[in-house]
């Protein structure tokens, strides 16, 4: 059996992909991988024994320019991404049983399946994004909503025409080219009425909560053995646990200044800081040994020794310091972050900062409340209901799938 994986986004959307190819792996599937072309993914894929097939142009030249993209890229890029779908994963494809996609609305993928006749999944690593009566639509280039309407149907209806003014016009001309028909509602097309959730369901719990029958496995956690760097391994050990403070990907996003604002809260504080260097290219403000900055690193086995986690709220850092039992302080900024900040903060396993432009004394604020004892306490007892078999239960879920899906051999 042959499996293909595809995304488009950044590292939170791609290891996920690594781990559930090891899952696959381990129940006897072979994998591909069609991701963007950026070379620490394909550092990323090569650690797990996955080779990437490059698709569409890297994350990090969309996204860590020195300011965020405008709509009128977000266009560029949706129909560019389609147009590489369409080419890319019809080779890929070749030979696969089914096709799982995931990542910035991969419109394309499922009609590469339905040419190949193979098996087609949509996953998603939050409910975000997935048409709910119990919350809006998140921002979306296009023709916004009346700040007056207050309706989510309505307005999770206004958010597929969004959808489709963004990727209708490039998805129909391209499955109208090899012989297909065209489809009203892109969206819905492809999330299919049955995604799969790759999120811990005491993070992010699903039951009742969109219009749609989502399947949740639990998070793809890709499994991480690597020794820490001799150096960092020095500064842990030198003093009390730092605060680890880190914004991933996000570079034009991140808070300005956010290197000068974490040091001096932590320093306020009395507290030794880890920054992450990022796509942000975090570092320090000046020669203090109580400051340490690391690149690509273990963070399974990191977030252990750290007193907090300081983060962009993304879906990966959000579940890797929950299962660490580190205290978190979540910064959100765009997309899904908000929704984890909240998350964090309503299970008392940390805090959410609420203004997306954290001052001195406010994130000194946040860590004083993140870092006390009962927090800590608490961090540790959900860290213990953390699922980590979420690889393997999707890998079993796809293959059982395809099996039953395969015609009978006949005598």
């Amino acid at each position: 059996m042959r499996v293909l994986l595809t995304t488009w986004g950044s590292r939170g959307d791609v290891e996920p992909l690594a781990g559930l190819a090891v899952g696959l792996r381990e129940v006897g599937v072979q994998v591909r991988v069609c991701a963007p072309p950026d070379e620490e993914f394909a550092a990323l894929l090569a650690r797990a024994g996955v080779p990437l097939v490059p698709l569409g142009p890297t994350v990090r030249s969309v996204v860590a320019g020195p300011r965020p993209p405008t709509a009128e890229d977000a266009f560029r890029l949706a129909s560019e991404l389609v147009a590489a779908r369409f080419d890319t994963l019809t080779t890929a494809a070749e030979g696969c049983d089914a096709l799982l996609a995931t990542g910035l609305m991969p419109a394309g993928a499922r009609d590469v399946a339905e040419k190949l006749g193979i098996h087609y999944v949509y996953a998603c690593f939050h409910i975000f994004g997935l048409p709910s009566r119990h919350f809006p639509p998140g921002a979306r280039p296009g023709r916004q909503s009346s700040p007056d309407e207050t309706d989510n149907r309505v307005l999770w209806e206004q958010d597929a025409q969004r959808v489709n003014a963004l990727y209708g016009d490039a998805l129909n001309s391209h499955r109208a080219a090899i012989g297909l028909p065209p489809v009203d509602n892109v969206r819905d097309h492809v999330f299919t009425a049955r995604p799969w959730l790759a999120a811990d369901a005491t993070l992010c719990p699903s039951q009742g909560m969109t219009d749609l029958d989502t399947v949740q496995s639990g998070a793809w956690i890709l499994p991480d053995d690597r020794p820490l760097p001799a150096g960092l391994e020095d500064f842990l050990g030198a003093g009390a646990p730092p605060v680890y403070v880190g914004f991933g990907s996000m570079a034009a996003y991140a808070p300005e200044g956010i290197a000068r604002i974490a040091i001096e809260a932590c320093r306020a504080l009395g507290r030794r800081v880890l920054l992450a260097r990022g796509w942000a290219d975090l570092a320090p403000i000046d020669g203090g040994d109580d400051c340490f900055v690391v690149g690509e690193v273990n963070q399974q086995a990191l977030f252990r020794r750290v007193a907090a986690v300081v983060h962009h709220g993304g879906a990966g850092t959000t579940t890797t310091a929950a299962r660490a039992g580190a205290p978190q302080v979540v910064v959100p900024r765009i997309a899904d972050q908000p929704y984890w900040a909240a998350r964090v903060a309503e299970l008392g396993i940390g805090s959410a900062h609420e203004d997306p432009t954290p001052t001195v004394d406010s994130l000194a604020a946040a860590l004083t409340t993140t870092l006390r004892p009962d927090i800590s306490a608490r961090a540790r007892v959900v860290a213990g209901t953390i699922r980590t078999d979420g690889a393997r239960v999707a890998a079993e879920l796809l293959r059982d799938a395809v099996t039953r899906e395969r015609p009978p051999v006949s005598g």
